[in-house]
């Protein structure tokens, strides 16, 4: 693959990167070689390609492990995926949004998704049993997964994916290894779910819901930031809501500066 490949692809088949879906292509294949690396890939192993474009890594997983699950949304893009991998048994390509595709089971993900598409992807993979997870995702949102308590970076999903997993930043991949060209330089990530939970939580649903409203208010002292998503969620009334946060010693804390393990406690105790 190269970006003399990419646009003989466009022009052929009239096609124009649509930039409100992300559409960045990884024009540089030597950093195929560390994904697989970094994945641990064995020919036992089903690979999902989330967003995967003209197909050029899909063909090199294909040869590497078991099977290659290549999901594209764009149907134009889909028909040249299609076109790219029909001489290769063990890819199987679904033209669909990859979060409400009915995907067969996949054990490890190894993509360059559109941006737009990572935070909800991270979280959506996490609720499937995986074994790992290797993305080239942007910089600055890489950033946000690993941020430390009270940096600007520091974020809900921070928080959710703390609880669910372990982080690692590998290597750059500049954004000239892409066309059209992104804005900011990209990072391979490598998301392993932990064999264990760093910390239980009793009602998912009310935990990342909470997170995500707090980082809404994550200037506000906790115990004011809190009450009206808790008046609202549990119909608990005031007395009861202040009766309970004072237990905690960091209810004048900004929810910026409260630990994940902390946001799981409290969710816990209000959901008791």
């Amino acid at each position: 693959m190269s970006i003399e490949e990419t646009l003989q692809l466009l022009q052929t088949f009239k096609i124009t990167p649509n930039e409100l879906l992300g559409q960045n292509f990884m024009v540089e294949p030597t950093f195929y070689p560390q994904l697989v690396k970094y994945a641990e890939l064995s020919s036992s192993d089903v690979v999902l390609d989330a967003g995967a474009g003209f197909g050029f890594l899909a063909k090199f997983l294909a040869v590497k492990c078991h099977g290659v699950i290549a999901v594209e949304k764009d149907p134009q893009i889909a028909f040249v995926l299609r076109q790219q991998t029909n001489s290769f048994d063990n890819v199987i390509v679904v033209e669909d949004d990859v979060l409400t595709a009915k995907l067969p089971v996949f054990n490890k993900v190894i993509a360059a998704p559109p941006y737009y598409l990572s935070s909800k992807l991270v979280l959506f993979l996490l609720e499937h049993n995986i074994d790992c997870v290797v993305l080239v995702v942007q910089k600055e949102f890489a950033n946000r997964l690993i941020a430390d308590v009270g940096s600007e970076n520091y974020s809900w999903l921070t928080v959710i994916l703390h609880q669910k997993a372990q982080v690692e930043l590998l290597d750059l991949v500049p954004k000239d290894m892409f066309y059209p060209q992104p804005a900011i330089d990209s990072i391979i990530i490598r998301i392993k779910p932990w064999q264990t939970p760093k910390f239980v939580v009793k009602n998912r649903l009310f935990f990342e819901q909470m997170v995500k409203w707090l980082f809404t208010e994550r200037n506000k002292k906790l115990s004011n930031a809190l009450e009206p998503f808790v008046k609202n969620t549990l119909k608990m009334n005031k007395q009861d809501f202040k009766k309970i946060i004072k237990n905690f010693s960091y209810y004048n804390l900004r929810p910026r500066e409260i630990t994940p393990e902390d946001f799981g406690a409290l969710a816990n105790v209000f959901t008791n």
